[in-house]
């Protein structure tokens, strides 16, 4: 991707605050893009992530809101739109992480994953193609998880991301007349808050199954990302595009 390919951009990334999201919005801003980024109770982190583009001349500014209440999103988005015009990228990163023994979660736990994980990115999308210039990006945060069942307990979380790879397709067709590509950045294990502790039983078991036995760096994810909502990236839609360090093959 060329230096400043973004400039004049205008990206929304949601779960911006942390992790993969705070990764991703660091590298849009460096290729050009002004930043908005969505949060939900980390206002302190968001904040900081935002003065952190900013000190680098970054046009960046942060929106909470939460991604399981669809009222919440839909007035986020108007903001968004209201303060910079339009959205020409979104980076679908907000996501929570629960599992255990099937039926160990709480209806209500097992719901609003649900809520965050599909029902949130799906409103967001919906919402910000009103304001996407035709030509847009659309870059969704999946996992290894939603490909494959490779622990006893995952079966809620996998199943939203399984859901969120099937609605990437499915919109890559609706919105190809539009030049709007949608793609999924299929993660394997990064070092975020969200990971499984690689010094955990888990998380070496994890790491016996990584040909590099390591997990990946948030900005490592962050330049896959950086990719898809680049010019370099325009006929590059539909796609699962693994970033998991070979734990696929």
């Amino acid at each position: 991707m060329s230096e400043k390919s973004l400039q004049g951009k205008v990206a929304l990334v949601t779960g911006g605050s942390r992790g993969l999201g705070a990764a991703s919005a660091r590298r849009l801003a460096a290729a050009g893009a002004d930043v908005a980024i969505a949060y939900v109770r980390s206002a302190d982190k968001a904040g900081a992530v935002v003065d952190e583009l900013k000190s680098h001349g970054a046009r960046a500014t942060a929106f909470k809101a939460d991604q399981a209440q669809r009222d919440d999103v839909v007035r986020m988005v108007g903001e968004v739109a209201d303060h910079y015009g339009r959205i020409d990228i979104l980076v679908n990163s907000a996501a929570v992480f629960m599992y255990g023994p099937m039926g160990s979660l709480s209806p209500q736990d097992a719901e609003y994953q649900w809520a965050v994980n599909v029902q949130g990115a799906v409103t967001t999308t919906q919402e910000a193609v009103a304001h996407m210039p035709d030509g847009g990006r659309i870059i969704n945060l999946g996992s290894v998880a939603g490909d494959r069942a490779y622990f006893p307990g995952f079966g809620d979380y996998s199943a939203t991301k399984a859901a969120l790879g099937m609605y990437s397709r499915s919109w890559a067709h609706e919105l190809a007349p539009r030049g709007i590509t949608v793609n999924t950045v299929v993660v394997g294990f990064a070092q975020t808050d969200m990971v499984i502790p690689a010094d955990s039983d888990a998380g070496k078991a994890i790491l016996g199954t990584l040909p590099f036995h390591r997990y990946a760096a948030p900005a490592e994810v962050a330049a896959t990302v950086g990719f898809l909502a680049s010019p370099d990236a325009s006929y590059v839609t539909g796609a699962d595009v693994h970033v998991d360090g070979g734990w696929h093959v």
